[in-house]
């Protein structure tokens, strides 16, 4: 099928495929009238996202099915997020505590995490196992300081989340629960409005940006990102401020590019974004890696993007990418450099580069849709020279059996695009927000 479907239609058709329950059934349970959910499956009536969140549990599937546009028979999109940590953001099975965790712990607890996520090889398999214990121990001590006595601590608090959902925006978004990164992003942004951080709403917005560029929202995320950048001109003058509004364009430099309008994003990656990375120096403010060296990774970006192998490969000559100490960073930089060299057909170079990446961080590696799709490609025409290296690597990626199969570990598959503005990796050691 090639037609589209508005959501309402989706969840009527998702609502009769998995087990035909009624609509009084399905409301009841998910604490709308009848007639609400009526007009909701008949276009009249738009969701909020927690009514969405609650009929994609009801009817069991995922909010992304019910917010992708697309015939629902053309989707097959396996899902590899912890099952521990989707349980805990939807709600079940929270462990209980006596006590709420100490804000300044919880602080350090959040940061070590975005450190293992941005230069760990084994990041996929190291968050599986942190994230549910931190996400329920800091969701138990929100719910404790809201209600007490404590201002800073209520804030305090709130600021450690507002940070803990940024990671997982990035974690469900890699992993490929784009309803779950929506669903993390909008807490991230409420969190951070009740801390009343201006830098970090801009932090959360700068997220949200991401997800709506994953869902190719692109008008929205260059909307979200642009406006955030102007709401950060009231608040004082630092680096802190210089540096997230530079990442916000950015996003909006990257909405620009994936709608092919490739003189425009270079025009504003250079007018706005570089001046901003110029006056912020390298740095992670809000973990968000902005700095000269992301800039000239994204004009890497758009080259590839454009089809300019040539010019993107003059542009990775010019990127010092161990001033980026982020894996994440140094693996997009190197898939992309592998993508120049695979639109020229320089097979030897790509197969340097696929094995540089595996070297670097084998979860990314074997997740990356354009690692994967590049590796089947040089399998199909390598030369007898490169054949046994090249089916050692396809063996390895897993390329034999479809990602996610039996046989196949979870963290084997996924979906990321690697423009998908993926600036969120860093040097750990590089300033935050405080």
């Amino acid at each position: 099928m090639t037609s589209e479907l508005p959501v309402g239609a989706r969840i009527r058709y998702w609502r009769r495929r998995n087990g035909s329950r009624s609509q009084a059934a399905i409301a009841g349970l998910c604490g709308i009238t009848e007639d609400y959910l009526s007009k909701i499956e008949r276009g009249s009536k738009a969701p909020s996202l927690e009514v969405l969140v609650a009929l994609a549990r009801e009817i069991g599937v995922p909010v992304a099915a019910l917010l992708d546009h697309h015939a629902p028979d053309e989707q097959h999109h396996p899902q590899h997020t912890a099952p521990d940590v989707a349980r805990v953001l939807m709600g079940y099975t929270i462990p209980c505590r006596q006590e709420a965790v100490d804000p300044t712990v919880l602080r350090e607890r959040v940061e070590a995490a975005w450190r293992l996520w941005q230069t760990s090889p084994t990041r996929y398999t190291d968050a599986a196992e942190t994230l549910p214990a931190l996400l329920a121990d800091t969701e138990h001590t929100v719910r404790t300081h809201r209600t007490g006595n404590d201002e800073h601590a209520r804030r305090e608090t709130l600021r450690a989340a507002a940070d803990l959902y940024g990671l997982l925006r990035s974690y469900c978004r890699r992993t490929g629960r784009v309803d779950l990164s929506l669903l993390v992003a909008d807490r991230a942004l409420r969190a951070a409005e009740d801390a009343d951080d201006p830098l970090r709403i801009a932090a959360a917005q700068w997220n949200l940006g991401h997800v709506l560029l994953a869902q190719d929202e692109t008008e929205g995320a260059e909307q979200v990102a642009t406006q955030a950048a102007e709401q950060l001109i009231s608040t004082p003058a630092s680096s802190g401020r210089q540096a997230l509004a530079g990442a916000l364009e950015l996003v909006a430099v990257t909405a620009t590019a994936r709608r092919r309008d490739w003189w425009k994003a270079r025009h504003r990656l250079e007018r706005r974004a570089q001046p901003l990375a110029e006056q912020a120096g390298e740095g992670n403010t809000g973990w968000t890696v902005f700095g000269p060296t992301n800039v000239a990774l994204h004009l890497l970006s758009i080259e590839m993007l454009a089809g300019e192998a040539g010019e993107g490969l003059r542009c990775a000559d010019q990127i010092d990418i161990t001033r980026v100490l982020s894996i994440e960073r140094q693996f997009t930089f190197t898939l992309e450099v592998a993508r120049c060299y695979d639109l020229r057909r320089e097979d030897a170079a790509v197969l340097v580069h696929l094995l540089d990446l595996e070297q670097l961080a084998p979860e990314d590696c074997a997740r990356s849709p354009l690692a994967r799709q590049m590796a089947t490609d040089l399998r199909r025409r390598v030369r007898p020279t490169y054949r046994r290296q090249v089916e050692a690597l396809a063996e390895r990626l897993g390329l034999d059996r479809p990602p996610g199969q039996p046989g196949t570990p979870d963290w084997q598959s996924g979906s990321e695009w690697p423009i998908a503005p993926t600036v969120a990796s860093s040097d750990p050691t590089a300033a935050r927000i405080p």
